[in-house]
């Protein structure tokens, strides 16, 4: 394909900041102003980002629990079936189904299903497995890995006017703001 029929749809404005203090007011400044459709990256987490972009806990404690008890209860039903219905063995005088000899294998599953869900729950919630970004398109953006601090709204978000949102991002003091966009 030749590269002047290439079109650019804008994706994201970015504005970036010198350190994690700048982007956690941007944060706040962005969700006082009504901004949704926004996400803020740095090199490594920065302490009390969750609060200031109003952001909920996240259910993936909850769907891990969820995803323990159900493996426990596969584990519970599945040795209750085969040592008292499907293969009823009287050993040592005791019960078709006792269930102090399967503990081990019934915490091992609970264990099991708790990791599989928050890695699946994990995947989903935040949107990860994607291979492609418009946002990986930037150089400035290849540098916040390493040392960089930035804010990106995005045009989808309803708040979003070329002109007002860049103004917007203007008012933040940032070093620098760039679009970002993909190919249509």
């Amino acid at each position: 394909m030749n590269q002047e029929n290439i079109k650019m749809v804008d994706h994201t404005v970015m504005a970036y900041f010198k350190g994690p203090a700048e982007l956690i007011h941007a944060a706040k400044q962005a969700r006082e102003a009504g901004y949704r459709k926004y996400d803020t990256y740095s090199p490594f987490p920065i302490h009390g980002m969750d609060h200031a972009m109003g952001l909920k806990p996240s259910v993936v404690g909850l769907v891990s629990a969820i995803g323990s008890f159900c493996f426990f209860l596969i584990a519970l039903s599945l040795q209750w079936w085969t040592s008292a219905v499907a293969y009823p063995l009287v050993l040592s005088g005791k019960q078709f189904f006792s269930y102090q000899a399967f503990v081990p294998i019934m915490f091992e599953l609970s264990i099991l299903g708790a990791a599989l869900s928050a890695i699946f729950g994990m995947f989903h919630f935040n949107k990860l497995g994607f291979l492609y970004h418009p946002l990986f398109n930037s150089e400035k953006f290849k540098a916040i890995s390493d040392d960089g601090f930035a804010l990106g709204i995005e045009v989808a978000d309803p708040l979003f006017d070329a002109t007002k949102t860049k103004d917007f991002l203007n008012s933040l003091n940032p070093i620098d703001i760039e679009t970002i966009g993909e190919e249509a």
